[in-house]
């Protein structure tokens, strides 16, 4: 029967049941496998913040000058020397108002409880099967997965390795087929392979892993639930770190982006590290490649002193890589291919519908650690691409582009649609609160009631035009941290995935955590991160003038230990809520709720999972805990349907001391078999 996930207000007995059901949540104690940060990020977090300004912050500027929330009530405009475009700047906008109809629209499920079990855990009434794990063949003539008996020739022909993005596109009118597109983030090789010598991997086990990276796209049969895998579909495809790519955009030709193996610098091999993405309404996915930095070696031996600027505002540093590539291929080497790097780090664009086209990177879109983008088109066509950079301390970007969107699926319209993403304004967000002079680090709420103020946009290049004083628009484009830096940009509490409402337009990012904030030496908080040593982040919405320059924002969610008086629930009594920290995706259903998948739940000492929260009328804020993942496992790329709901278990058994030899989860295949990433259907 369909998934409606939606559910109304608990009566006090069931809620009382989970009070005392309720798990301890230990305050700012845990954390993430430091394996898992090893092999995702280089252990980024245990390393110095790679973005050094010191921009004087403009909430701070303004807080200077007058006395910023009598400014707002009296709707008045601000001018700031040095402050770009200051006064475009409105009032801050109230949260939504309530609305009258039942609560909860369609949230019929029981929240399942925080806990620490290696399962992917549903609600009563619900059921659960495995759709694909890595290695299962996706191709024909491809065996079945043998653990002990990898080869890179299967790989490339088998479900890549940590999943993470996941969507479906429609196949045909009647809704019996559809195209699964996923993106495998990283590969863990302690997790990979038996005997795994850190220091001398062997070529066979870096070529499984270049293969094990990228992107599948495979076909589903809907007839029934769940939705299962047609293996010979024509779709059927893999992308991996030897697929060629094409560089389009303002920046592609660059000499920024040439290498030995490509004189031109339009095309490029491969794609890694992709996060989250989304899909376009003219049925491409965009992917976005995140942690790329250190995957390459030898940054200490570039000897240019801009050179070595630009890798290490990007975090490359150091000798040798974590996984020595560079052993095996001269491309991971900086004394060899000095530009490499900047070949990654984009946003992808891949048409499922045609597994014989070339994939392409948006160079217009900037060059960050992106987790992913999503798009708003507006109601004369003009697409709008909001992005976020997840780093301590990096900002939040939109990409405007100039020509309209085409409707329809015409051959004709999707040429030209798939055309929108090469020209356009970029551009990064400046915040400003509304009670600056309240904010202490603590958390604690403003007297008005809310973590809320305005902003702005500010542009950074439109083609070949760039806005930033002493860079051309090519080094706008390859460098954009380096841009946003000098635009005074707002630094933000890793901003991963950032997803406009499909209805009201208002858009969303997950801020995952930040336990440098307000260390010493680095930024302190302010209204749109108010917690110093933030370990469990917040989700942001903001009211966008989407092709403008202008915006409203405000906290929906702070999250933690809801007993924790730092925490805010929209306003909704948090003694009802399920515990949530570490947000990382965010996606919606049909109804309008918000769904939120986490990372790091080990904050808080349990699993992570998905969560659902409306967001209009009495019942805003009230997170409740739909499902959560295996033990040492992420909750990815969520999938909502009336019909099923998916949802990628990445690294399962990924906890200190654990590895292919002492495996500590043998999810999903149970007995005495290894953990494998996969992606779970659910349903009612």
């Amino acid at each position: 029967m369909p998934c409606r996930l939606f559910r109304t207000r608990p009566s006090e007995a069931a809620v009382s049941r989970r009070r005392d059901a309720r798990i301890p949540l230990p305050l700012l104690t845990g954390r993430r496998a430091s394996v898992t940060c090893r092999y995702r990020c280089g252990d980024q977090c245990s390393h110095q913040p790679p973005n050094p300004t010191t921009n004087a912050y403009f909430g701070d500027i303004v807080q200077q000058v007058i006395d910023r929330r009598s400014l707002l009530k009296a709707g008045a405009v601000v001018t700031v020397t040095g402050a770009a475009t200051a006064g475009g700047l409105t009032s801050a906008a109230a949260a939504p108002p309530a609305r009258p109809g039942r609560p909860g629209n369609g949230l019929d499920f029981t929240p399942v409880e925080p806990n620490t079990e290696d399962a992917v855990v549903v609600p009563e009434g619900y059921q659960q099967k495995i759709v694909l794990r890595w290695g299962d063949p996706i191709l024909p003539d491809v065996p079945e997965f043998d653990f002990d008996a990898q080869t890179p020739e299967a790989q490339e022909r088998q479900f890549g390795y940590n999943n993470d993005f996941c969507a479906v596109l429609p196949l045909d009118n009647r809704g019996d087929r559809a195209l699964m597109v996923n993106n495998h983030e990283y590969t863990t090789e302690e997790f990979l392979f038996r005997g795994y010598d850190e220091d001398n991997p062997t070529e066979q086990q870096v070529r499984i892993a270049w293969a094990a990276h990228g992107m599948s796209v495979v076909g589903l049969d809907l007839g029934d639930n769940p939705p299962r895998v047609v293996r010979d579909d024509e779709h059927n495809r893999r992308i991996t770190l030897h697929t060629e790519f094409e560089l389009r955009g303002p920046a592609a030709g660059s000499d920024l982006l040439t290498t030995p193996a490509d004189s031109e610098g339009r095309r490029s091999l491969g794609t890694m590290n992709n996060c989250a993405g989304g899909v376009t309404p003219w049925g491409t996915v965009l992917s976005g490649e995140e942690n790329f930095h250190f995957y390459f070696a030898n940054a200490d031996q570039v000897s240019d002193p801009t050179t070595r600027e630009r890798l290490a505002r990007y975090g490359l540093e150091g000798g040798a890589s974590e996984r020595k590539w560079e052993r095996f291929e001269a491309r991971w080497d900086l004394t060899r291919h000095v530009n490499e790097p900047n070949r990654f780090g984009w946003i992808v664009e891949v048409d499922p519908y045609d597994p014989q086209s070339t994939p392409v990177k948006r160079t217009a879109l900037g060059r960050l650690k992106h987790e992913g983008a999503n798009l708003h088109v507006t109601r004369d066509k003009r697409v709008v691409a909001y992005m976020g950079d997840d780093e301590r301390f990096e900002y939040l970007y939109k990409f405007v582009a100039d020509k309209r969107m085409k409707p329809g699926r015409s051959a004709h319209a999707r040429r030209h649609n798939r055309t929108l993403l090469d020209e356009g304004t970029l551009y990064v967000a400046r915040l400003t609160g509304d009670s600056a002079d309240e904010i202490d680090g603590s958390g604690s709420l403003p007297s008005d009631g809310e973590f809320d103020g305005v902003g702005e946009w500010i542009p950074l290049a439109h083609n070949d035009e760039s806005f930033v004083d002493g860079m051309s628009a090519e080094e706008v484009y390859v460098f954009t941290r380096l841009a946003a830096d000098n635009a005074g940009a707002t630094k933000m509490d890793r901003p991963e995935d950032v997803e406009p409402h499909p209805h009201t337009g208002r858009v969303y990012a997950a801020l995952t955590n930040n336990g440098d904030r307000g260390t010493e030496g680095e930024a302190p908080a302010d209204e749109a991160n108010p917690r110093n040593a933030n370990k469990h982040g917040q989700v942001l919405e903001l009211d966008d003038d989407h092709t403008g320059t202008r915006f409203t924002w405000r906290l929906l969610l702070v999250c933690g230990d809801p007993e924790d008086p730092s925490t805010y629930y929209g306003g909704f009594d948090k003694s009802q809520v399920s515990p949530i920290t570490c947000p990382d995706n965010v996606t919606f259903d049909r109804h309008g709720n918000l769904w939120i998948s986490t990372d790091s739940s080990a904050a808080l000492g349990f699993n992570d999972g998905l969560y659902a929260v409306p967001l209009e009328g009495d019942e805003r804020g009230h997170v409740q805990q739909f499902l959560s993942v295996p033990r040492g496992a992420e909750a990815c790329g969520p999938v909502l349907r009336d019909d099923f709901t998916l949802v990628s278990a990445q690294h399962p058994g990924e906890v200190d001391g654990a590895d292919a030899d002492n495996p500590a989860s043998n999810w999903p295949d149970r007995g005495d078999s290894r953990p494998r990433p996969s992606v779970v259907a659910v349903w009612k």
